[in-house]
């Protein structure tokens, strides 16, 4: 009658022998061969060790209502401006140009993060000026929250020159944030979180665009305004204000970081554990042969049958 199987479970052989044997340096060797290379395999592979990492997240950005405004009125050097510093109005004097100023900030998704800032001017002109340059500094509030807390004041510089007289500039872009180094993956950064355009100093080199300019860019951490095309719109009627519109928007960014040290160990051990195994499975049937065919000598044990009453 034909026989099937019903139940099977391996069986264990141990295999002896005394401290200092050639199968006792074997057995050290396989070890060492197993664990060490995965380490330098992954190790001499880059990226063992993590020390940058990425994530994304749209920041929490809201307009800080400082403007400063320089506009050319001339080949010649001649200007008007106008800024939200009462100190820097009063030293302009003739220069000075009162525009009318209407702001809109949008959230298009409903998260409670703002998406777009609308900043409109009108600059009153004389009838015999006209406008060959505009630059214009926005400041803004800028927070992220994901990782580290990072608080800061932000710029964004808007500047268009033409050799044609202009009647309005559109400007659209993105307020895009430039790292130099990685943030920290935690705690509160926050050494950026002043002002930067000092309005309430009643010294001209306060507002110097240069040195405004100069002292932002020499910060780890700075946002700058993206925009590819600004359209200059010629031919101003006697008697019209000079427009400037202004659309900015606050995407989402890839913010780059250190990673800790529980994020750094996990990525290695991810990388030496995939490793490590394909160096077991190799060792362990080098193993089995050598001690199934005794090519070095050794004392196989098998357990014992169980007693019957």
């Amino acid at each position: 009658m034909p026989f099937y199987e019903v139940y099977s479970h391996p069986a264990l052989i141990r295999y002896k022998t005394s401290l200092c044997t050639s199968a006792t340096v074997f057995l050290v060797a396989v070890l060492c061969l197993t664990y060490i290379p995965p380490l330098l395999v992954v190790y001499r592979s880059q990226g063992f060790w993590i020390k940058r990492s990425t994530y994304e997240e749209q920041p929490v950005v809201r307009f800080q209502y400082e403007t400063l405004l320089v506009a050319s009125t001339s080949t010649s050097g001649d200007y008007v401006a106008w800024s939200t510093a009462p100190h820097l109005n009063n030293m302009l004097g003739d220069n000075l140009r009162i525009p009318l100023v209407s702001v809109r900030e949008e959230d298009h998704n409903q998260d409670g993060k703002l998406d777009l800032l609308v900043f409109q001017l009108q600059l009153p002109l004389k009838d015999e000026e006209s406008v060959y340059s505009v630059q214009l500094l926005l400041t803004f509030s800028y927070q992220l929250f994901t990782k580290s807390t990072v608080v800061m004041q932000s710029l964004a510089y808007v500047q268009h020159s033409s050799s044609v007289p202009g009647a309005k500039l559109f400007v659209s872009g993105d307020l895009r944030l430039q790292q130099r180094t990685p943030l920290p993956h935690r705690g509160l950064f926050n050494i950026y979180n002043v002002s930067v355009i000092d309005t309430s100093s009643p010294f001209a080199s306060a507002y110097d665009l240069d040195g405004i300019v100069r002292r932002y860019q020499e910060r780890n951490l700075t946002t700058v305004l993206s925009c590819p095309t600004p359209v200059w719109t010629t031919g101003r009627a006697a008697g019209s204000p000079f427009l400037l519109n202004v659309e900015i928007r606050y995407p989402t960014e890839v913010i780059s970081y250190r990673p800790g040290f529980w994020e750094t160990i996990k990525f290695a051990w991810i990388q030496y554990v995939s490793v490590l195994l394909v160096f077991r499975w190799l060792f362990e049937r080098i193993q089995k042969f050598v001690f199934q065919n005794q090519v070095l000598t050794t004392v196989p044990v098998t357990p014992g049958k169980p007693h019957q009453h």
